[in-house]
């Protein structure tokens, strides 16, 4: 029994189900993909954004093959542009992976020194090898901290991620702040931290996000997240496993899910396993518990736009096309990103609110319907950093509204145009603006303080001698495993926790 129909339970169902399993996945909403979905989030007009999940690193090309999926993921030309607000914004840091001369050029405008791009280099170099060998141990049984280590080959690296504040890391990178910036952003994706937090959640963050497919590239999925979920959910029907959507669990334990339908009736079914792809905290409540940990608060602005046309630069060295290509840092210098953080941490919603933000149509136009496309419309997906569930918690509707007004102000600051002059209206006159804070997701996808990792990442190895060898989905029950992102090794759209809960489960059966 697989409790939500997120991306990860569609994973362990299509696994279990091929390996001759009777399986059956449980859904609250009215559709499978829980936060890996397309939907029509403008009224009227042909197209389909992924509205909360929206880059794919994670998922192993394992998985892929295994689970025979039709998924194609399009790599990002430019992997990203950083507008430098200490010109005026009409220069800006270039990273093309076409064109490394144009990279080392931009580097020198904007550092003053060519060598930085040299320093560069020899990071993501570095970088690049300590992920091709740890990558790779998502999917294997837990190793000990010692083990990875010997296993990742570069103390030097391990100690600047897994040991100290990645502050040190950062800062001992390159002594230039827009640089600096850059780098720290992949540490605070929907997390709340300091650079220097000596809770280490920031150097977590950076693991996850820097070690994806074995390179850290972001890429798109063609067709948008809800092509994934539609592959994954065609493998599982595929392989016999039984989907019902509209049914709610209400208690999980002694071997038996109660749920309630949209008619009101309300069921119990048994299962030798039951497998929760729902938060730790969520899962705590099903089985009538108080939460077995502090809940970690999300810390983002989710924010979808349409626009008719890519708004205009003030960098003279750069198109739009190619800076809205790959990842568009908005106001994410180093000093930016610790002056929002203590605002934030301050209760206030940052001012400048740094964000990033990128254009899925530039990649692949498929989501756009035909007229849209023709017209030289684009969709435009903007993420905004330190926006902590606190700041929503006296009055979500209204935290909901000066966040937004700061993001979009914020991105009026680095661009030659106010971006609402490129918002389409929908047939209604409305702007084409969907907006998700953390109290949204929290009431959208039951994601506890609207953790997008359904609680802080953990390291992917194990932290107690009894935990090595198994596979980071246990718990106390030894029938209930947790197959969703706030397993061990967790997080993102990877489908690596719902792969290893099948494990657990087929090496226990």
């Amino acid at each position: 029994m697989i409790v939500g129909g997120g991306h990860n339970g569609l994973v362990s169902a299509a696994y279990l189900a091929r390996a001759g399993l009777s399986c059956v996945v449980l859904e609250r909403r009215a559709a499978v993909g829980g936060a890996a979905v397309s939907e029509a989030a403008f009224g009227g007009l042909d197209v389909r954004v992924s509205r909360f999940a929206y880059l794919v690193s994670l998922l192993p090309r394992r998985i892929v093959d295994e689970l025979g999926l039709d998924v194609r993921l399009v790599r990002r030309p430019v992997s990203s542009y950083t507008p430098d607000p200490r010109a005026g914004c009409e220069r800006g840091l270039l990273v093309d992976g076409r064109d490394p001369r144009a990279t080392r050029a931009s580097f020198a405008r904007v550092t003053g020194d060519e060598r930085q791009f040299d320093d560069w280099q020899r990071l993501q170099a570095t970088l690049g090898r300590f992920a091709r060998r740890v990558f790779p141990t998502l999917l294997d049984p837990l190793r000990s901290r010692a083990g990875l280590r010997a296993v990742a080959g570069d103390d030097a690296m391990w100690e600047a991620i897994v040991e100290r504040p990645l502050a040190g890391l950062v800062e001992e990178a390159s002594g230039d702040d827009l640089v600096r910036g850059v780098m720290l952003t992949d540490a605070l994706i929907g997390t709340f931290a300091a650079a220097g937090d000596p809770t280490l959640r920031q150097n977590r963050c950076f693991l996850h996000h820097v070690i994806g497919g074995g390179t850290g590239d972001w890429d798109v999925p063609v067709g948008g997240m809800g092509a994934i979920t539609a592959a994954l959910l065609d493998a599982a029907l595929g392989a016999g496993a039984h989907v019902r959507t509209g049914v709610e669990a209400t208690a999980v334990g002694d071997g038996e899910v109660r749920l309630r339908r949209q008619d009101g009736g309300e069921e119990s079914i048994g299962a030798r396993w039951i497998l929760a792809n729902v938060a730790p905290a969520e899962l705590d409540r099903l089985r009538g518990r108080a939460p077995a940990a502090r809940l970690a608060e999300g810390s983002q602005l989710k924010v979808n736009l349409l626009l008719s046309r890519l708004p205009r630069l003030r960098d003279p060295h750069v198109c739009a096309a190619d800076a809205f290509a790959g990842t568009f840092h908005v106001n994410e210098s180093y000093e930016q990103l610790q002056r929002a953080y203590a605002a934030a941490a301050g209760g206030l919603i940052p001012e400048p609110a740094p964000c990033e933000a990128y254009c899925h149509t530039l990649s692949d136009p498929s989501i756009l319907g035909a007229d849209l496309a023709a017209a030289g419309a684009h969709t435009l997906t903007v993420f905004g950093l330190h926006m902590p569930a606190r700041l929503f918690d006296a009055d979500p509707g209204a935290a909901r509204d000066v966040a937004l007004r700061s993001t979009l102000s914020s991105l009026d600051r680095v661009l030659g145009e106010p971006i609402a002059d490129c918002i389409m209206r929908d047939p209604h006159g409305e702007p084409c603006i969907d907006v998700h804070t953390p109290a949204d997701l929290e009431r959208e996808l039951r994601m506890p303080r609207g953790n997008i990792f359904h609680g802080d990442l953990d390291w992917p190895f194990a932290d107690e001698p009894d935990d090595i060898g198994r596979w980071g989905v246990e718990t106390d029950d030894p029938r209930i495993l947790i197959c969703g992102s706030g397993a061990r090794r967790g997080g993102a759209v990877s489908g690596i926790p719902g792969r290893n809960a099948a494990m657990a489960v087929l090496a226990g059966s």
